[in-house]
């Protein structure tokens, strides 16, 4: 029996665990395989407080060694079953169970890709999914978002303190964004938009050149052009890792997990009818006051489920970051560690 299981080897999961670990609790932390998370995936991180630059791997590198110093067990292995209630935490690799009298959910989230050829290829040298991320090192160069939701307009908005030039290309000839991003979009001179298009193939050698798009015309023709980028943010949304939680933790209708912070919000904000222009509420259609009594509101981090905590992008439905992840790795282990000295349920 486990103290506390961890699932995750991203920024959440191991902030958790040195935190857990410093409080001689020895987490056990299944950091997948391949381990880190989308970190592991970013060549270089500018943002992440204490560094002025660090690749990806390497930050990520040093979040485990720092862990595994004070004495978390991390493998890398990735958990394909669990069995959470409020009795019982067993999770399940391919080749044996654990049990827990604590767990943290830290799974993440992936970016949606176009899947077109040169998009993987390129990653990480100008394709990207976050311009909070990467937008900086784009400064007075020319790039290109696809997307037609509030993410999309966020991104652009956002690459427009950088880029001298931003595109968006959209598949239909109207944005899905709230009216408020729309209109800051259109008000944009920066912004120049490509309707009922899509991108066919990203190109570049070591770097992104250029991308080929196929634009539908008024006679419902298509032409295809070459567009000279130096960058290109696919906004097609995110998918949070959690599909092995469902059933057993409360998720909105995305699939984020739902904490006890992310519901009180939620619940205030339809008590008041605050909306949000910048975020699409996507727990509109769950009944909250259903669900409420299922949380433990003494915790910030906690699930539905009793005992069980979630950080990071598998909550985070609005920043994304690294930091804000590891910062929320941090609470949920801190928490943890008062749910265990709190003993069992009342």
């Amino acid at each position: 029996m486990e103290n506390v299981i961890i699932i995750g080897g991203g920024p959440a999961g191991l902030s958790a665990a040195i935190y857990l670990a410093r409080a001689s609790l020895s987490p056990l932390v299944f950091a997948g395989s391949p381990p880190g998370g989308q970190l592991t995936l970013t060549s270089e991180v500018e943002n992440f407080p204490g560094h002025d630059s660090i690749l990806g791997p390497e930050l990520i590198e040093k979040m485990r060694k720092q862990a595994e110093r004070f004495g978390a067990k991390i493998i890398d292995q990735n958990i394909i079953k669990t069995t959470l209630s409020d009795s019982k935490k067993e999770v399940f690799t391919a080749e044996k169970s654990y049990t827990s009298k604590s767990l943290i959910i830290a799974t993440g989230a992936k970016a949606l890709w176009l899947n077109v050829p040169g998009e993987q290829k390129l990653r990480g040298k100008g394709v990207s999914a976050c311009a909070t991320c990467d937008g900086f090192f784009f400064k007075d160069k020319l790039v290109a978002v696809v997307g037609g939701g509030d993410t999309a307009m966020e991104e652009a908005l956002t690459l427009t303190k950088f880029a001298k030039k931003v595109y968006i290309i959209h598949r239909r000839y109207s944005f899905r964004a709230s009216k408020i991003m729309q209109e800051r979009v259109f008000a944009n001179k920066k912004i120049e938009i490509f309707w009922n298009a899509k991108v066919e193939e990203v190109i570049g050698k070591e770097k992104v050149e250029a991308i080929k798009i196929r634009v539908v015309n008024d006679q419902n023709l298509p032409q295809f052009k070459i567009l000279e980028v130096d960058g290109l943010f696919v906004a097609i949304g995110h998918k949070p890792d959690t599909d092995i939680f469902a059933g057993q933790v409360e998720m909105d209708e995305k699939g984020y997990v739902i904490t006890t912070a992310r519901l009180a919000m939620e619940i205030l904000k339809q008590k008041f009818k605050i909306q949000d222009a910048n975020v699409k509420m996507t727990m509109q259609n769950l009944n909250l006051e259903k669900i409420v009594n299922k949380f433990d509101f003494n915790y910030q981090m906690a699930t539905s489920v009793f005992g069980v905590f979630a950080a990071g992008d598998c909550v985070d439905y609005v920043y994304r970051q690294a930091a804000t992840a590891a910062g929320m790795g941090v609470v949920a282990a801190l928490e943890v560690e008062k749910w265990l000295e709190g003993g069992i349920k009342n």
